[in-house]
């Protein structure tokens, strides 16, 4: 075979490379810093300052803006809690205000508090991060044999397993239980292995039992014993029971009309580690300080820097560059990894449920600064926008942009109805549909479970799931009916098509129910 020949010149290119690559890993002469830690904008003195004092404006302006019932922020400067509040009210229409110590649900917001406890279990040597998951959940498994035995506690933590975007929250929504769900997770296809970035509360989920199976525990008592005990953080918890317990609370809010409403109350047990946290600004400050002291809090190591370092830095691309001049985003274990404007690393998360809470961290580590905001009304931007308007104070002195507005197309995906004739008329018209008895029977998926038909004074009433949801069934053109899904993930405006297939005659085979069968699993045979 001809081997290619190498000219002077490549190699000559080569090893400029090589040397571009010392410098940017050298120190500079007489620099604090090297390259890749510097910032071309340095701050100047009393510029945190300022951006501090400006935060009771901006957060009442927010509040002005959107109406959210409440928020609660705080700022940590150089180890110390340099600013904590709250602004509104708990419950709309009632009194009780929200302060540093009312407790939030905090959502996805929890990814980064679990990175930082498996750091944690990490440094104790009960785990690795390269720990093949099932070494301790031997039952975990995905549809690839080979993936299997190798993804890891890493992998996981890093949605970089292969499985589908969000894989197992419809299960979730149905009620299966943590463990249901997670064995699910075997029938979902993969993308391929390490290479492919999909956000998975499941998957995330399933690294963190693995590390509690380790430490002969469960997840939410290792999570106080490993980090919120230590930290003093006495308002914390992974347990949904123990926020529920709070008397200072504050309860989720939807949209409604011009308006915001307490309607639902997000119960995230199965996704602990993923979604469960609840917690306070105060206790929140904690954690941060924390962070930017590489593990040490108040003078004592919580964790040595070397096993947190992972978890806060950059493991796989989560958004490519979508043109040569744009900046990627990272995601670390359970962190966001990014560089703003101004070029300095910024770790953040933000968390939703569209039931009721939106909240984000942002960490700029090469200031020592850390500002979390949590709010108690679905996500539509504002924890991200005062935190952004709040990051620009910090790094150049002035608010760049109209953030709300900027945020508002990333939102507005979160609110799309699911149903492929949500929003569409009824056919003028329609097929006429057998007799109801035809469709009346007991269906099964090995992925959603049964899904029982009912015929019921003149109409057909549907039931899925182990939480045994029932929804009748409106007619919309020939075998095919409709119906109302509503929960986390079915946000309102949502209309679902069930459509049955078989004969008409003696009695249908399948019922495939639409938003269910984005991975093809939607189908359910009829027994």
């Amino acid at each position: 075979m001809c081997q290619p020949v190498r000219s002077p010149r490549r190699r000559g290119a080569g090893l400029a490379v090589i040397a571009a690559l010392a410098l940017a890993a050298a120190p500079a002469q007489g620099a604090e810093t090297t390259p890749p830690q510097a910032s071309a904008l340095p701050v100047p003195d009393g510029q945190i300052d300022k951006a501090i004092a400006q935060l009771d404006g901006l957060a009442a302006q927010l509040m002005a803006e959107t109406g959210i019932p409440g928020l609660a922020v705080a700022v940590v400067r150089d180890g110390r809690t340099a600013y904590a509040k709250g602004f509104g009210v708990r419950k709309a229409g009632e009194p009780a205000k929200v302060d540093a110590d009312t407790v939030f649900q905090i959502a996805s917001l929890s990814k980064p508090v679990t990175g930082t406890i498996v750091a944690h279990e990490v440094a104790a040597g009960r785990v690795a991060w390269d720990t093949p998951v099932t070494l301790h959940l031997p039952w975990f498994k995905l549809k690839d044999p080979w993936v299997t035995t190798h993804v890891t506690i890493a992998d996981l933590l890093s949605h970089r397993s292969g499985l589908p975007d969000h894989a197992g929250d419809a299960l979730e929504d149905l009620g299966f239980n943590q463990r249901q769900v997670l064995e699910r997770l075997r029938l979902l296809p993969l993308a391929p292995f390490r290479i492919s970035y999909a956000y998975t509360n499941f998957g995330f989920t399933a690294a963190a039992e693995a590390v509690a199976a380790a430490a002969k525990t469960e997840w939410p008592a290792l999570a106080e014993a490993a980090l919120y005990k230590p930290l003093g953080m006495n308002a914390t918890s992974s347990r949904f029971a123990d926020f529920e317990k709070r008397p200072n609370r504050a309860v989720g809010h939807v949209r409604v009309g011009g308006g915001w409403q307490a309607r639902y109350q997000r119960q995230p047990d199965a996704q602990s580690p993923a979604g469960g946290v609840s917690s306070s600004v105060n206790d929140l400050a904690r954690w941060m300080a924390m962070l930017l002291a590489s593990g040490t809090y108040e003078g004592r190591q919580i964790m040595p820097a070397k096993a947190l370092l992972p978890a806060i830095t950059g493991q796989i691309i989560s958004s490519h560059s979508f043109a040569a001049d744009a900046r990627p985003g990272l995601y670390g274990f359970g962190f966001n990894v990014g560089s703003s404007a101004a070029g300095r690393v910024v770790v953040s998360h933000s968390g939703g449920f569209a039931l009721g809470a939106g909240t984000h961290v942002a960490i700029i580590p090469s200031l020592g600064v850390g500002i979390v905001v949590l709010t108690n009304a679905q996500p539509i931007g504002a924890a991200e926008t005062l935190a952004s308007q709040f990051t620009d104070l910090v790094q150049v002195g002035r608010i760049e942009r109209d953030w709300f507005t900027a945020y508002q197309p990333l939102m507005r995906p979160l609110y799309a109805p699911v149903g492929s004739v949500a929003g569409k008329p009824r056919p003028a018209r329609p097929a006429t549909a057998a007799a109801l008895a035809r469709y009346a029977g007991d269906y099964a998926s090995g992925y959603y479970g049964p899904a029982q038909v009912m015929a019921r004074d003149d109409r057909l009433v549907l039931k899925l799931g182990p939480a045994g949801a029932t929804y009748p069934l409106s007619h919309w053109d020939g075998n095919a009916f409709t119906f109302v899904p509503s929960s986390e993930n079915q946000p309102d405006g949502s209309v679902a098509l069930a459509t049955f297939k078989g004969d008409g005659r003696t009695g249908f085979r399948t019922l495939t129910i639409d938003y269910l069968d984005e991975e093809g699993l939607g189908t359910f045979a009829r027994k």
